[in-house]
């Protein structure tokens, strides 16, 4: 695989996706036609963004020696396949673009978008970057579900709708807790290493057992949240064939698996959410 696709990290990528799908399929269930071309943008920001962070979190982490010894994703600056400079000018890259089809998004819908994809974006250098990253700090699980949940999911539907409402808060819900699945057992599987390098995310501060629960609560939340959905529209309940495959990661991460063990485990909920936020966004659609 090309170093630069590995080193966008695809498996998180779904994260980037699935408030797109939610958020825009909420816009039909307003009985409106849906704006292909805002969807479209909303998704290709959201995408660089995600691709943005995970450069910028590669280099932060890189020139920080954190990422030495780690298993997971390629890292690029750790491994010595691409140089701090070229990974840098990556991430700058990636938010450059996501700021230019973001300011044509504004253009279109409304210029508050600008504000929204600026803090977006500092928000996605201070995670790792900075002299006090608050991904350090154990504030990572928050920001991702403020910016990958919250912000994506309501601002998808936003673009369509030039309106917010309780409803784009509440299928936003479960698309967050997903996200933060995501982050979490991404932690949980380097909270070894990252308490050596004094790296206190929040599944350091919490221990083992408490990352674990955090964990396997968060996609509690994502299926209650998806339930609750259902005074939208009550096909929602489809988001219960997912159980299954829901019980069978809680119980894989509750049974100890740790390091490479749980390398498998961050495809597996990346497949979740997308395949979760999919039927759910199909929910709204009929």
């Amino acid at each position: 695989m090309n170093k630069w696709i590995a080193g966008a990290r695809p498996r998180t990528l779904p994260a980037a996706i699935a408030p797109v799908l939610v958020g825009t399929a909420l816009r039909h269930s307003d009985h409106h036609s849906i704006n292909f071309l805002s969807a479209v943008l909303a998704l290709a920001v959201s995408l660089l963004l995600q691709i943005g962070v995970n450069y910028s979190n590669d280099y932060s982490d890189g020139i920080r020696g954190t990422d030495e010894n780690r298993v997971g994703p390629i890292r690029l600056v750790a491994s010595g396949m691409a140089s701090a400079r070229a990974v840098k000018q990556a991430a700058i890259f990636c938010f450059f673009l996501a700021s230019a089809l973001g300011l044509l998004l504004s253009w279109r819908v409304s210029w508050w978008l600008v504000i929204v994809g600026a803090v977006s974006i500092v928000a996605a250098w201070g995670y790792t970057g900075g002299s006090k990253p608050y991904g350090y700090l154990g504030f990572g699980e928050i920001s991702v579900f403020l910016f990958f949940g919250l912000v994506a999911t309501m601002g998808s539907y936003f673009v369509q709708a030039h309106r917010i409402t309780w409803q784009s808060l509440l299928v936003a819900i479960p698309v967050g807790a997903l996200s933060c699945a995501i982050l979490a057992v991404n932690n949980l599987r380097d909270l070894p290493k990252d308490a050596l390098v004094g790296k206190r995310t929040l599944a350091v501060r919490l221990g083992d057992a408490g990352a674990r629960r955090l964990f396997i609560g968060l996609l509690v939340i994502s299926h209650i949240a998806a339930l609750s959905a259902i005074s939208i529209s009550p096909w929602a309940l489809l988001t219960l064939i997912f159980i299954p495959t829901t019980v069978q990661i809680a119980r894989g991460t509750f049974a100890g698996a740790k390091g490479v063990e749980l390398i498998p485990m961050l495809g597996k909920v990346g497949k979740l959410q997308l395949f979760f936020s999919t039927t759910l966004a199909l929910a709204l659609l009929i």
